[in-house]
């Protein structure tokens, strides 16, 4: 953090403190240690600067407050009621004073313009912005040049992941039928919105209230009454002669958006970090929405539904009905549990909906997903009016049932959710909310525009996103790496360091004993050993946003998770996580062991431990990283998932280098999903001990063994690629202990579908050759194809008598597997069986001339039939018509995975 922070946040108080007391002029000035250039990313990054603004760039209806410094545009400040039509121009910052009226109650309208890139902000949580009845505001923001409104604090930089309410927000108050109103007299309704803003409803469908289009609200919400609080964006009333597309509420202390009746459309919508609900409807909204992100709080901050939905609190039954259609939506749930869980979505209080496309899940500890609250709603759902189709549903807790006052079930959800058409209870494969090449969401959505309503686009998938084009890039706030994103500071506990690379560059040192977010907008640095959390004790999560990159300088920098903390590290396809060398940070040729690498200590059994005294066991893991292993098969390290791991390796100590990411007694709950470790100078990845489970893994160029496994590790894994590139050993080194080969826990891994590809390699103490299984360890193999150049050596061979015994007995087992190699096989597995002869008495095992029979690239092209890989295990493994990894029409690699056109 920079040392000029204290100061920056103590000019800011007494600001607002002035501002607040008389009404003034903004008074800030903040120094940056290099004057920026013109533009501006304010809350990103602060890139404008120069000379000061002339004292009269004001127009005569707003008022010159003094210079933000470090944008080059001066600051006007506007109060009151708009009772002309105004323009705001993106030549200004402009500063709320108060609430903002344009228009009153249908009178003295007028219609507020603001041009693409302009920027307005609230000084202090009384500063709001309302369009009343009968005006409009024409918000026409680009891709390119989003409309921003927002605090000072965020103006400044100091804004964060967990800034909300420092302004008021957006009000648009409309002339379209609220269920509030008197139904026989519309004309004259008059409903009183919240924070005082002034009254909505009436009788017009079409009513307009101008346009929102490419426009963020960003930390608003205050309480402007006691328990009333602005919602990012208010709709009350607003008809459908209004276009709103390309919005986003980004850490709104209340609800993202509210429609409180009427019909206003709205599509392409992103509600990240709100604090209440994200999407809320009541007092008979009928609308359309389609193309729809919902994403809670990336380190479990406050967040409460997707969707909470009323027809009205005040009678259950009013008319018109609260009933939208809504397409495409996606709800990505946190982790926050106390009094109002992260939840999916709840309708109650008699609404209605169409539902369309919809996915919902989260994190594990997440509440239920979907839940219908009181008799009317539930008439609604079984009467067929309200629907909910096409959609998946991946949580803990998907439902929650309605129950009457004796607590008897009246509406069981999940029933009635799998009867609706084309609903499923499936892993969606998710990267954030990006859906994979590989993702059951993909093609199996319905075309709304063809079935429902023209309003609506085609489209053929469910969730908001198509898996290939990602609509919010390059006009939303905190998703994306890339360019305009640059962070003004470094995180809390992170300091700024010379920047190699085209971002403000932040050092990790030590140890992290409480919370860390490292959010976009930033290179992260990795100094000397970095841990997380001490030995079960100081306990933290390390929380890193989609698209980030870390790297080490030297050999010596290193990542260590220690037990009892956790790493949260969910890429997205198009962003995965990358932890990498300085080399290949700056552009320059990366190599194996330019760093250290990944490690995960978990408090799960390992044979190493006294199987009696489980408890205290602390076995100490390579490169001096820390202890682990434990009696907690449950243990959670946390989650990786779209993870790259590149040029990694570094013997940190004589003789003893670090794999690309180690797995030392991590337990089951564990997410290892989508990762890649990429030239590394030892084993690609090492499991010690414990049952965490990985899916979806490539390993490209490791240095000696791509997948090792020991001292009783008892996970699963399925879709494995590997491929050798220069100096490499085998595909699979699995032992169960080297001291011990009858330790307890015997290492018996379950493994499907895997594709191992050797190269050339050969020398005096190790060659590229396909899987070993020695030391006493056992194996569970299927679907493997395993195959390499006339040059690799063996491909499978089993060494110790133990292990040999284990395959003689049928203890190991491996089945619906091809080998195409030019040493199929050595050794034995008994005195009259050879390795040959027990692997092709396997079930529906054969042998191939060469790499040409089998494969094409790194994509399977043998035909031999797959084993039904549910049948072993249904709830983690996936059944698919090939053997190998990757298939052409199941490519899980596309779009995430670095270098592998290298490798086809």
């Amino acid at each position: 953090m920079r040392l000029n922070r204290f100061f920056q946040l103590s000019a800011l108080a007494a600001a607002i403190a002035l501002t607040g007391c008389g009404g003034g002029d903004i008074n800030i000035n903040i120094n940056e240690t290099a004057p920026p250039t013109s533009g501006g990313n304010p809350g990103g990054g602060n890139t404008g600067g120069g000379n000061p603004p002339p004292t009269n760039a004001c127009p005569d209806w707003a008022s010159a407050g003094e210079a933000l410094t470090g944008y080059s545009q001066p600051v006007c400040e506007i109060t009151g009621t708009f009772t002309e039509d105004r323009t705001l121009t993106n030549d200004i910052l402009w500063a709320l004073d108060g609430r903002v009226a344009v228009g009153n109650d249908k009178a003295d309208s007028a219609t507020l313009t603001i041009e693409p890139g302009t920027y307005l902000f609230g000084k202090s949580g009384a500063d709001f912005l309302v369009v009343r009845r009968g005006s409009q505001i024409e918000a026409n923001g680009a891709a390119n040049a989003p409309i921003v409104m927002t605090s000072l604090q965020s103006m400044l930089g100091l804004s964060d992941h967990t800034s909300i309410g420092e302004w008021g927000g957006l009000v648009l108050l409309g002339q379209a039928p609220v269920n509030g109103c008197d139904q026989a007299n519309l004309e004259n309704c008059s409903i009183e919105a919240e924070g005082d803003a002034g009254p909505y409803g009436g009788n017009l469908e079409d009513d307009s209230s101008g346009t929102l289009r490419y426009v963020q609200v960003r930390h608003a919400g205050y309480e402007v009454l006691p328990d009333n609080e602005l919602n990012g964006i208010t709709f009350g009333g607003v008809g459908r002669g209004t276009t709103v597309e390309y919005i986003q509420v980004h850490n709104n202390l209340d609800d993202g958006i509210e429609f409180f009746g009427g019909t206003v459309d709205v599509k392409y919508v992103v509600l990240t970090g709100n604090q209440d609900d994200s999407l809320d409807w009541d007092a008979g909204w009928n609308g359309r929405m389609q193309h729809v992100l919902v994403q809670h709080s990336p380190t479990n901050q406050k967040a409460n539904r997707g969707i909470e939905a009323d027809n009205s609190s005040s009678n259950f039954s009013a008319t018109p009905m609260s009933r939208p259609v809504i397409a495409n939506m996606t709800i990505l749930g946190n982790g926050y549990d106390a009094d109002d869980d992260s939840e999916g979505v709840l309708l109650r209080r008699g609404t209605s909906a169409e539902l369309y496309n919809f996915v919902i899940t989260g994190d594990p500890a997440m509440g239920e997903c979907f839940e219908l609250n009181d008799q009317e709603t539930v008439n609604n759902a079984t009467g067929g009016d309200l629907r909910f189709e096409n959609s998946i549903i991946s949580c803990t807790e998907p439902f929650r049932n309605t129950t009457d006052e004796s607590g008897a079930v009246t509406f069981d959800a999940e029933q009635w959710f799998l009867a609706q058409e084309g609903n499923m209870l499936v892993d969606p494969l998710l990267g954030g909310y990006m859906p994979s090449a590989v993702s059951p969401a993909l093609g199996a959505g319905r075309n709304v525009a063809n079935d429902i309503d023209p309003w609506f686009d085609d489209v053929d998938y469910i969730g908001a996103f198509d898996g290939e084009n990602d609509w919010t890039i390059g006009w939303t706030y905190s998703l994306h790496n890339d360019a305009g994103s640059e962070l003004a500071f470094c995180p809390e506990n992170t300091v700024e360091v010379t920047s190699v690379t085209d971002k403000i560059n932040c050092q990790i040192s030590g140890s992290i004993t409480e919370d860390m977010y490292l959010p976009v907008g930033a290179d992260y640095v990795l100094n000397g050993l970095v841990r997380v959390g001490n030995d079960n004790a100081d306990s933290a999560t390390l929380f890193i946003a989609p698209g980030v990159k870390l790297f080490g300088q030297s050999g010596a920098d290193f990542l260590v998770i220690a037990r009892g903390s956790k790493i949260m590290a969910e890429g997205r396809p198009n962003a995965p996580i990358v932890f990498t060398s300085l080399q290949d940070a700056i552009g320059s040729e990366g190599e194996k062991a330019q760093w250290g690498g990944v490690v995960l200590l978990g408090n799960a059994p390992s044979n190493k431990c006294d199987a009696a005294n489980l408890g205290d066991c602390a076995i100490e893991a390579e490169g001096d990283a820390g202890p682990y292993g434990g009696a907690d098969p449950e243990d959670n390290s946390g989650k990786l998932k779209f993870v790259q791991v590149r040029y990694a390796g570094y013997e940190v100590l004589p003789d003893n280098e670090l794999n690309g990411i180690t797995f030392a007694g991590i337990g089951k709950p564990t997410q290892v999903e989508f990762i890649q470790v990429h030239e590394n100078l030892d084993d690609g990845i090492e499991f010690f001990g414990g049952n965490v489970d990985a899916r979806f893994v490539v390993i490209t160029g490791a240095g000696d063994d791509s997948l090792d496994y020991a001292d009783g590790w008892n996970g699963r894994i399925q879709f494995m690629l590997t491929k050798h590139n220069g100096e490499g050993n085998r595909g699979i080194e699995g032992d169960n202990q080297s001291g011990n080969f009858g330790a307890s826990p015997r290492t018996n891994p379950t493994v499907a579908n895997m594709t191992i590809i050797g190269n050339d390699y050969t020398s005096a103490d190790k060659d590229s050759e396909g899987v070993l299984i020695r030391a006493g360890a056992t194996s569970q193999l299927h679907n493997f194809l395993i195959t390499g150049p006339a040059e690799m050596g063996e491909c499978l061979e089993f060494n110790s008598a133990e292990s040999e015994q284990l395959a003689a007995n049928g203890t190991t087992v491996m089945t619906h597997s091809v080998i195409a190699c030019p040493e199929p096989f050595k050794g034995s597995v008994s005195a009259t069986e050879t390795t040959e002869a027990w692997f092709l008495k396997q079930e529906n095992n054969s042998v191939a001339a060469s790499m040409l029979d089998v494969i094409d690239g790194y994509y399977t092209i043998d035909t031999t039939e797959a084993k039904a890989m549910s049948e072993v295990d249904a709830d983690f493994f996936m059944d698919v018509p090939f053997v190998g990894a990757v298939h052409r029409d199941f490519d899980w690699t596309r779009g995430w995975v670095h270098s592998l056109q290298n490798f086809q």
